[in-house]
Formats: C-alpha cells, sequence, structure tokens
C-alpha cells in the first residue's frame, strides 16, 4: 500500500513566549527570553523560583465563560491553540468532512490544578463538595475530547500520554493515522499546564528543577553550569492532512512531515539509558522512515532540558547517528527561552523546526556561555543564524524512557 503524503496547513500557540504564531516565532529568533519568577506557587516554598508561565491568559477569547469553568487550563489552552491553527489553516469542518477529521492531543499530566484545588476541597468539606466535573477535568484525554466538541472534529480522537514526549508523540501518532488512510486531516499537538504546589514539589524533590536565582539565565541547554530544567506551560497544536486534502482544498502548506521514530529505553524510570542509545534508535527510525540520508538533516531542535545527564547524553546520541557530519548540523534547544512545557514541548518544537524551514532561520540556544567538553556540537549559541533548512528533526525525551523523534522536511 502506498503510504499517503501528510502535509503541515495550520499551526497554533499559547506559550510563555506568546499566544500567537508570530509573536512566539519573533521572540524565539530575537533570543528572548518567557522565564520569570513563578507567581502561579509561592516561589519562598520551593528551592526552584523560576518558571515559564503563560502571560495574559483569557480564555472567554476562545470559548464561552461556562466551558472554560468546565476545563482545567491545560484544556483550555488546548482548544484555544487548536482554534488558532484550524482558523490558520482556512479549515471548514462541515458535517460531511467531520468523521475525516480526527484529533490526536498529548498531556503529560493532565488536570494537576484541578486535582489539587478538589483534593482540599475533599478534605475539608467532604466528597458532597467535590465538583461533578473533576473527574472530566482531571484526565489526560480531555483535551483531545473538548477539542473534538468544540470543533465537531468526529474521527479517531485519541491522547498519547509520554511525559516529556507526548507533544511528539501526539504528532507522530496522528501522521501515521493520515499515513494509513484513516482519516484526512489530523488537529494535533501537546498541552500542559503544571505549575502547580505539587507538581513544584515533586520535581523539586527529585532534584530536576533549576535552582538559579536568575530568571533569564536559569535555562541554559548544552553550558556546562546547566543546574536543572525550569517548568514551563502551554499548548501547540498542528493541523496536518494528506497532501490529497490539502490541495483540494487550495491550502497554504507550511511544510510536509515525512518521518517518525518511536523507542522505549528499558532502562530507568528518569534517567536517560547510557549514551542515549534509546535516542539513537529513534532519530535513526524517524530518517529512515522518511527515507532520508542522516547527512539530509540541515537543523536539530533537540530535547536540550538543560539537566546533566540529558544534555551529555543526547550529544552523544547524535554524534552516534550522525558521524562526522554530527559537527556541521545546527543543533538548537528553543527551552532555553521557552522553559520545558513538558507535554506540550513537542509539539511547540514541533512549531519552532517548521518555522525554521518557512523562514530559513535557525533559533539560538540562548545562554550558552561556558562550553562542556561533553557537548561540542554547534547549538548556534545565543544568536539565530540564517540558513537554508530543508530538513529539521525534532527530539523529545521523556521519563519512563519515551524517545521520539519528527522529520519535517521543504515542501516541494
Amino acid at each position: 500500500m502506498d503510504k499517503k503524503r501528510v502535509v503541515v496547513t495550520g499551526l497554533g500557540v499559547v506559550s510563555p513566549l506568546g499566544n500567537t504564531i508570530d509573536e512566539l516565532w519573533n521572540n524565539l529568533i530575537q533570543g528572548n527570553s518567557g522565564i520569570d519568577f513563578i507567581t502561579k506557587v509561592n516561589k519562598d516554598d520551593f528551592p526552584a523560583k523560576v518558571s515559564a508561565e503563560v502571560k495574559d491568559w483569557d480564555p472567554t477569547l476562545y470559548m464561552d465563560k461556562k466551558d472554560a469553568k468546565r476545563m482545567d487550563l491545560f484544556t483550555q489552552y488546548a482548544v484555544a491553540s487548536a482554534k488558532m491553527a484550524v482558523e490558520d489553516a482556512h479549515l471548514e469542518i462541515t458535517e460531511e468532512l467531520a468523521p475525516r477529521v480526527g484529533v490526536w492531543i498529548g498531556s503529560g499530566i493532565g488536570g494537576m490544578a484541578t486535582y489539587e484545588e478538589q483534593f482540599h476541597k475533599f478534605l475539608e468539606k467532604g466528597y458532597r463538595r467535590v465538583s461533578p466535573f473533576f473527574v472530566p477535568m482531571l484526565i489526560p484525554d480531555m483535551a483531545s475530547g473538548q477539542v473534538s466538541i468544540q470543533l465537531g472534529a468526529k474521527g479517531i480522537n485519541n491522547c498519547s500520554v509520554t511525559a516529556c514526549a507526548s507533544g511528539t508523540n501526539s504528532i507522530g501518532d496522528a501522521f501515521k493515522v493520515i499515513q494509513r488512510g484513516d482519516a484526512d486531516i489530523m488537529i494535533t499537538g501537546g498541552a500542559e499546564a503544571p505549575l502547580t504546589n505539587m507538581a513544584f514539589a515533586g520535581f523539586s524533590s527529585a532534584k530536576a528543577l533549576s535552582t538559579n536565582d536568575d530568571p533569564k539565565t536559569a535555562s541554559r541547554p548544552f553550558d556546562k553550569n546547566r543546574d536543572g530544567f525550569v517548568m514551563g506551560e502551554g499548548a501547540g497544536t498542528l493541523i496536518i492532512e494528506s497532501l490529497e486534502s490539502a490541495q483540494k482544498r487550495g491550502a497554504k502548506i507550511y511544510a510536509e512531515i515525512v518521518g517518525y521514530g518511536s523507542a522505549g529505553d528499558a532502562f530507568h524510570i528518569t534517567s536517560p539509558a547510557p549514551e542515549g542509545e534509546g535516542a539513537v534508535r529513534s532519530m535513526k527510525q524517524a530518517i529512515e522512515d522518511a527515507g532520508l540520508e542522516a547527512t539530509a538533516i540541515d537543523y536539530i531542535n533537540a530535547h536540550g532540558t538543560s539537566t546533566e545527564l540529558n544534555d551529555s547524553f543526547e550529544t552523544k546520541a547524535i554524534k552516534q547517528v550522525f558521524g562526522e557530519y554530527a559537527y556541521k548540523l545546527s543543533v538548537s534547544s528553543t527551552k532555553s527561552m521557552t522553559g520545558h512545557l513538558l507535554g506540550a514541548a513537542g509539539a511547540v518544537e514541533a512549531i519552532a523546526s517548521i518555522k525554521a524551514i518557512e523562514n530559513s532561520i535557525v533559533p539560538p540556544t540562548i545562554n550558552y556561555e561556558t562550553p562542556d567538553p561533553e557537548c561540542d556540537l554547534d547549538y548556534v549559541p545565543n544568536e539565530a543564524k540564517e540558513k537554508v533548512v530543508n530538513v529539521a528533526l525534532s527530539n523529545s525525551l521523556g521519563f519512563g524512557g519515551h524517545n521520539a523523534t519528527l522529520v519535517f522536511k521543504k515542501y516541494q
């Protein structure tokens, strides 16, 4: 069976660097940071003081006030970014089209804030005071569910929960749905709103978060003095569709999605496998799936979390996949500016990769000051670089040993 070609025709985002694609992209290429002192929890209660929060959030711009009240923040972000992406794609979901339009949106944690708030109510006032919307607000698949309801998409409806790889796995899984002909159009991405006391407490106990007191320089992927990731929030959504569907609609095509790889470490709950061997298999699989040689890749949007093990192991993995050519690649971590959006990270980074192809500009890794001998590739330090990007690869690596890779190509 011939695999269908799949293209990207719409983009939408809610992020610490802005709630439009233009805002996000302009901030990325200018090297601006969306990180500041956290306001959503009391920073004095935790060793980590900084986070990447969404600014000026008003759900009523995208949905009815009553609907918004029945959604956790991560779902609000997903609905908003999905509506933007559908508008960007000039997609009209008619009765006739609806069964061929699917939704696949991932979330690593789901409704963390809802859980905390309702648990306090339960402890203080008993079960009768717990909201009847507690469960539908909490479960991670509700971003997909609500996007489908709000937009009338009646095709396959799913959610990948693979920690920090959730967004990337969701896009990859949605890509395969179209490739095999089970839908014509997919609304896909990731959403997360984890800036809560318990999430902060858990990651602080695990010593995973940066305790740097200077918000703007706290996230410093690949830098020798990195000391942990900076937690962020937001959502990214792509409209992807079969080439035939896009051509039939006369849609604008941003890029083609050509490869997807996914591999398990089978090693440790939080630590990446030695030498990044799972990431090696994921990248190789994605490049092979794309039918490309490794030397066709121009840019890698790295997982690049700013943690000691991730950055050195991901670097080793890239060298293992690309050999000497690794030193000719541009590799950057946009998490230096957005922070780590957990389940939404892969979706927002897919958008950055697509925009790099569209604009022939590679976003930088900011806060790169002290080289680490373990990390010796071209991380596009501190300033964006003009470069023709025909093919971009995006990596996401999650707790539980999840590795996921996407390959995007200039549409021809």
